[in-house]
């Protein structure tokens, strides 16, 4: 790196200075707090109390599908356009937006899948204090109050939410400088039609505050072109004590009361080693919270990609356990409430209220305005080895060698920035992988991948192809005098694509065509790093807000730039085969709609401890909010970890959903063989675990695909009406059937695990022994334990036979786990097909459903209309908690009948049926006598 850095600007030294010290932590000078950010500043400080805002009743109009409704500001009589839709699904559709504005705002495009679709409302009554609309489910119902405005969701007697409860509703409208000379005849042009925003000219519009024109951080001066425009809403949960989402945070899974520090910050950030349980921003924003008690489930979902910043408020907050008894004891009548308020700095107000009820149906609502989680190529739930950077070929062949040595199966190995010619992309160094697709063809031949990294910042270089093309197409983002927009990144100078425009993403795919990327091969997929957009010299080291996206500001866009790059190069991936095979892209930077192209993970973590244990609410947050495929760097990115911690991640690793370990620059190697036999032995064992589980992980996903349920998921999902489980983050569902409870305390003797549900059952897959739900279960750990347990009432398939890939295993058989439960009944799925195209979406595929009822375990075709075949069988069938019979017969499909063999551990109450031998895409039944 020396050289590199020589050749660098002092303001990238410096941060590469900074970023390759021992010191290995976040400078919170670099970015913003609320106090610093002026819009958040400005509407913060307006506090709860009387809203200027009023219903003009008289304005309103409504038709089958929408009601418009005027709202006019009484201090500066400026007027404001609300539409509300009926949706779909029990979704309620809110939009605030300037009547008049002087110039267009921002509305959110490409991450709605459609249009959605939208069912009648009707009115049932009206006075001249506001109106009632039905909703119709549930005898549901919208009040909009005239004055102050302030509308509410109810069912029956019930406020299931209400906006502007709280007067907090703040439009700054667009407006012409006060202090520069206005254009003479501007005053003749509307005539003095007061909704016309440009006429109003009230005391509190003459009022100028610093930041509104111009604001300055540090050395960075934002233009503020179009003055203020920021938006703010408040929202009020009856009823409501636990609220989740709002990724990207490293905190809790419960999001905590902001009252007394900064509000959560929705913001894209390359934040270099992020500090632990604070609001900061950080690679992601995800505008979507969830809302959860024992009786509903609810969520806001705020369209906006500007800053944004989330202020939660509770009235139990700070509450212990004994003053909510002693409210009991009392009969104090106070609800619990959480109220929220959402503040954007452009764009309008555009929000989706999916009123649930249960935790399934607002996975589904989301999922039906922003799409699902896209189902991965099974490779890809895989083990992923990689570091910043593999050396050469040879090393990439050392340690593909290594792997097999130490019969520890791995997919995909990561080549990161160091593999490039000089930082550019889609490019090869012409001495270290001079070769690659010799490279290539030698990972293929053992049935194995790679991905390489494309970043979307491009080197300014005149002898480079990709910045020449891109700069003669004018598809570089823009600074605002109209010149190309440039920044520091790794390559020094380097260009930002403007990947908002659907000509630059088509232009961008078309890069990773085999004819175009110069060494790629079949087997060769692709990481999004960076993307948030990383500027090392930029302001918060992103993209100044006054460049320009075509007529837009960045400030408008900023939160949707990842999304872009990630969707482009998805769609590159996906044309590269001519639109047969499923992409792989692993992004940084997401927004709402990313699940649609890809996986994420939780960026540069850091080995320790409380990283490890981050991970889990980090991913869990992003799971409820549609991205299933998280995962974070096993080991931590920065920092050497010692082996327990190292072991230990694996550990948590392998059953989360994104699985890969990966290291700085600057640290010693950690392949997993180079920590000694024991370790390595440990390291194995876990890294095999995962890939008995892989036919688990791929049904799990294929749902996902379908529905928009998280693959990882928090017990309350499961357990709604269970509050002991609200707040749970230090343990995880897979599924409803696999409870997982990684050990993330150092020196840890045992843990102590919640099993859910009193009437459930749960085994232990490791012993099989049989625990009692809705009890604290404390669990003795050695090093080798990853407390994992099935739940009583499933069957989950597993491939038993470890080969060196996933697809090395395609062929392999499955063993049956059946858990019964109390009622000594069970039942799960298999899903099978061609694990990397899309020929699934043609019905080429199995899916069949497992019944265990009265001693008879079945297997049945879920779909009828579906054709594929497979040549994998049922070799073995474990059956938890059974008891012991007489006689096992096979019945397959032509009425053919045989006798089993078994054997039964009496003293766990194991049943296992040793070489059943069907197809796994057969009907067939086995009875127990």
């Amino acid at each position: 790196m020396a050289t590199f850095t020589e050749r660098m600007g002092p303001v990238l030294l410096l941060w590469l200075a900074v970023c390759l010290s021992g010191t290995w932590a976040v400078d919170k000078g670099n970015f913003k707090t609320c106090d610093q950010s002026a819009f958040c500043k400005r509407q913060r400080a307006v506090k709860p109390g009387e809203s200027p805002y009023r219903a003009l009743l008289e304005t309103m109009e409504l038709t089958n599908t929408r009601l418009t409704l005027q709202l006019i500001n009484d201090n500066n009589k400026v007027r404001l356009l609300l539409e509300l839709y009926r949706l779909q699904g029990n979704i309620t559709r809110v939009k605030i937006n300037e009547l008049k504005p002087l110039k267009p705002r921002y509305e959110v495009p490409d991450v709605l899948i459609r249009e959605p679709p939208t069912e009648p409302l009707s009115l049932l009554s009206q006075d001249e204090n506001g109106v009632v609309l039905s909703l119709g489910a549930e005898s549901q119902r919208v009040i909009v109050s005239a004055r102050p405005f302030r509308l509410d969701i109810v069912e029956g007697r019930e406020v299931l939410m209400s906006l502007n409860s709280r007067g907090l509703l703040g439009f700054e409208h667009l407006r012409m400088r006060k202090d520069t000379q206005a254009d003479p005849e501007a005053e003749n042009k509307e005539g003095t039609d007061p909704a016309n925003q440009a006429e109003t000219t009230t005391e509190e519009e003459e009022k100028v505050e610093d930041g509104m024109w111009e604001e300055t951080f540090k050395s960075h001066t934002d233009s503020k072109p179009n003055g203020p425009s920021a938006i703010s809403l408040d929202f009020s949960l009856p009823g409501v004590e636990h609220v989740y989402g709002i990724p990207e945070h490293a905190d809790t899974l419960k999001l905590k009361t902001t009252d007394s520090g900064d509000p959560y910050r929705l913001y894209n950030l390359d934040v270099f080693q992020y500090e632990l349980y604070n609001p900061m921003a950080l690679y992601g924003a995800v505008p979507v919270m969830l809302a959860h008690n024992v009786q509903r489930t609810t969520g806001i979902f705020w369209l906006n990609a500007a800053e944004t910043w989330v202020d939660i408020s509770s009235n139990t907050a700070g509450k212990t356990v004994f003053g909510k008894m002693l409210d009991y004891v009392q009969g104090s009548s106070e609800t619990p409430q959480t109220d929220v308020r959402w503040i954007s700095e452009s764009g309008i107000i555009d929000v989706f209220l999916m009123l649930g009820p249960t935790p399934r149906d607002v996975f589904s609502q989301y999922a039906s305005l922003t799409g699902t989680q896209a189902f991965p190529p099974l490779a890809s739930l895989g083990y992923h080895q990689c570091r910043w950077n593999y050396n050469d070929q040879e090393d990439v062949r050392s340690v593909d060698a290594g792997f097999d040595e130490h019969d520890i199966p791995y997919d995909f190995i990561w080549l990161d920035i160091e593999h490039t010619d000089g930082k550019r992309y889609f490019t090869w160094d012409p001495h270290k992988f001079a070769s690659p697709k010799e490279m290539l063809q030698g990972l293929l031949d053992k049935k194995r991948k790679m991905v390489a990294i494309v970043d979307p910042h491009i080197k300014v270089d005149t002898n480079y192809k990709i910045h020449n093309e891109i700069r003669s197409l004018g598809f570089y983002v823009k600074n605002k005098d109209g010149a190309d927009y440039e920044g520091w990144c790794w390559p020094g100078s380097a260009g930002y694509p403007d990947f908002t425009r659907p000509d630059m993403r088509a232009w961008w795919a078309s890069q990773f065509a085999y004819d175009q990327y110069e060494g790629a091969t079949e087997n060769l997929y692709t990481w999004n790093d960076m993307n948030e957009p990383s500027v090392f010299n930029g302001p918060e080291v992103t993209m100044h807000k006054d460049a320009m996206h075509g007529s837009w500001e960045h400030r408008e866009v900023h939160n949707l730039y990842g999304l872009y790059v990630h969707m482009a190069t998805a769609q590159g991936l996906l044309e590269r085969s001519g639109g047969t095979e499923r992409p792989f892209v692993l992004t940084r930077a997401v927004f709402a709609g990313s699940q649609r192209y890809g996986a994420v993970w939780t960026g540069d973590n850091s080995a320790e401890w409380d990283h490890l244990k981050i991970s889990i609410p980090m991913c869990l947050s992003l799971g409820l909010v549609g991205i299933s495929f998280c995962g974070a760097d096993v080991g931590g990115f920065f920092k050497s970890p010692s082996t327990e911690l190292l072991v230990r991640w694996y550990q948590t690793g392998a059953y989360q959903p994104f699985f890969r370990a990966h290291a700085h620059l600057d640290t010693p190697r950690r392949e997993p063989w180079l920590f000694g036999p024991e370790n390595t032995a440990l390291i194995r064992e876990v890294v095999r675990q995962r890939y008995t589980f892989l036919p688990y992980w791929y049904q799990l996903f294929y749902h996902a695909y379908h529905t928009g349920e998280p693959v990882m998921r928090p017990l309350w999902v499961e357990y709604p009406q269970d509050p002991a489980t609200f707040a749970l983050d230090d343990e995880f569902l897979l599924g409803r059937d696999l409870l997982v409870h990684p050990v993330t305390e150092e020196g840890a003797r045992g843990v102590t695990a919640y099993l859910p549900g009193k009437d459930e059952a749960w085994f232990d897959i490791h012993t099989f022994q049989k625990h009692n739900g809705g009890q604290n279960l404390y669990i003795p750990v050695t090093m080798s334990s990853i407390p994992v347990f099935q739940r009583g009432g499933s069957i989950i398939p597993r491939k038993l036979r470890v080969r060196r890939s996933s697809t090395c295993m395609e062929h392999d058989p499955y063993t049956l786990y059946v858990a019964l439960n109390n009622q000594r009944t069970a039942e799960g799925e298999l899903y099978i097909d061609d694990s990397h195209t899309f020929n699934y979406e043609k019905k080429e595929f199995i899916h069949r459903r497992f019944s265990f009822i009265k001693n008879v375990l079945s297997s049945a075709n879920l779909e009828p209309d579906a054709q594929f075949t497979t040549k994998s069988w049922v070799e073995r069938i474990v059956i938890l908690g059974a008891s012991k019979p007489s006689m096992i017969t096979l019945k397959s499909a032509d009425g053919e009948e045989n006798q089993l063999e078994f054997d039964f551990d009496a003293s766990m109450s194991v049943l296992t049926i040793r070489k059943p031998g069907m197809n796994a895409g057969a009907d067939w039944t086995v009875t127990l006598q």
